[in-house]
C-alpha cells in the first residue's frame, strides 16, 4: 500500500495529472451501470468504448479544466470573458482537445455558450440556472481556481466566494451548483493549507454559507451535517447531478489509502466516470502526489508533454515568475 510523503508537494502537477489520469480511465466506461463494471471491472487504461477514442483520450472534463488555465496563464488573472471565450474555441474549433475534436459535452453547457456565443450577456452570467441545471459541469473545472486561490494568499470568504461563483456561473449559475463548487474548492484549500484529509473534511463543515439559501445548504446535509464516510457504498450514487459527484468524490477520497487502487475503485462505480474520475483523481493525485501515479498511465495520455508544460506555465504565472 502507498503512502503519502510526509510533506505533500503542492506542485500544480500533481493535481491536474491525477485529475487526466482520472477522466482518462472514465472515458472509455462512461454511463456504463455499476453492475456491468463488476463483472468487468477496469483495471487498466482501456481504448475505444462509450466513445470510440484511442487509448489516452480525455473529455470535455479536462479540455475546460486546460482552457481554465490557459486563460489565466494569458490573462494573469481570472478573467471569466477570457474563459468563455476559451470555452468556446474549445466547442465551435475543438482547441484543448486531445485528438482534434470535440466528443463529449453537456446539454447545460452548450445552452451557456451558445447564449454567450450570441452576445446575450457577459460570460459570467449565462449559465443556466433552472433546477435542471445542476450537473457536474462546472464542478469538473474548478481545481486550477483552488490552485490560484491557494497561491495568491486569496483568504477573504466572500472574494473566494464570488471568485467561485463568476466562474461556476459561466454554465451553471443555480446556486446548488455554485454551493457545490463551493465546497469543492474549500476542501482543496484545506488540503493545500496542509490539513490531512480528515481535517480538510471537518473544515468544511465549519465553513461560513451564509452566502447560501437554507433550500440548498439542505441538499449537501450528508455532506455538511453527517459523516458521509458513515453510509455504504450501494448509498453513493455516481450519476451528474452536483450533489451525488460531490458526494462519491468525497466518499471516495476519504476512504483512500493511494492513488492506483482508489481511482480504480471510483471509476467501478460506473455512470458518470469520466467526471467522477476526474474530479477524484484531482484530490488523490493532490494529496499523494505526482510518482505515486502508475507511470503507464500518466505516459500513455495523449498530448502528456503539452499538459505538463501547461502545469508549469500555469504555476510560474500564479507565483508572479516569467514562465
Amino acid at each position: 500500500m502507498q503512502e503519502r510523503t510526509q510533506k505533500m508537494d503542492k506542485s500544480i502537477k500533481n493535481g491536474i495529472i491525477g485529475f487526466v489520469v482520472g477522466d482518462v480511465l472514465g472515458v472509455p466506461v462512461e454511463f456504463m451501470a455499476r453492475e456491468e463494471l463488476r463483472k468487468n471491472p477496469v483495471v487498466d487504461l482501456r481504448e475505444y468504448g462509450t466513445h470510440n477514442q484511442p487509448l489516452g483520450s480525455w473529455s470535455d472534463d479536462t479540455s475546460m479544466t486546460l482552457a481554465t488555465m490557459d486563460s489565466i496563464i494569458h490573462k494573469e488573472e481570472i478573467n471569466t470573458t477570457d474563459i468563455g471565450n476559451r470555452f468556446l474555441n474549445w466547442y465551435r474549433k475543438n482547441e484543448y482537445t486531445p485528438l482534434g475534436k470535440v466528443f463529449d459535452i453537456g446539454r447545460t453547457t452548450i445552452q451557456a455558450l451558445v447564449k454567450y456565443e450570441l452576445k446575450l450577456d457577459e460570460a459570467k452570467n449565462c449559465g443556466e440556472e433552472g433546477e435542471y441545471s445542476n450537473g457536474n459541469g462546472s464542478l469538473m473545472r474548478m481545481i486550477p481556481i483552488a490552485y490560484y486561490i491557494y497561491y495568491k494568499k486569496i483568504k477573504d470568504d466572500k472574494e473566494i466566494y464570488n471568485i467561485v461563483k463568476d466562474v461556476s456561473s459561466i454554465t451553471h449559475r443555480h446556486e446548488v451548483s455554485i454551493l457545490g463548487c463551493y465546497i469543492y474548492v474549500s476542501f482543496i484549500l484545506g488540503l493545500l493549507n496542509g490539513l490531512e484529509k480528515e481535517q480538510a473534511y471537518k473544515n468544511i463543515k465549519k465553513l461560513n454559507y451564509n452566502y447560501f439559501s437554507k433550500d440548498s445548504f439542505k441538499r449537501y446535509d450528508r455532506i455538511l451535517k453527517a459523516d458521509i464516510t458513515a453510509l455504504n457504498l450501494d448509498d453513493i450514487n455516481s450519476d451528474g447531478y452536483i450533489v451525488n459527484t460531490l458526494e462519491c468524490v468525497l466518499y471516495m477520497f476519504l476512504k483512500s489509502n493511494d492513488y492506483n487502487t482508489a481511482i480504480l475503485e471510483g471509476v467501478n462505480l460506473g455512470n458518470d466516470t469520466d467526471t467522477i474520475g476526474s474530479c477524484l483523481g484531482g484530490l488523490l493525485g493532490l494529496y499523494y502526489g505526482l510518482d505515486h501515479i502508475k507511470e503507464s498511465w500518466r505516459k500513455n495520455i495523449i498530448k502528456y508533454d503539452y499538459i505538463i508544460d501547461l502545469c508549469n506555465k500555469f504555476e510560474s504565472i500564479i507565483l508572479g515568475k516569467k514562465a
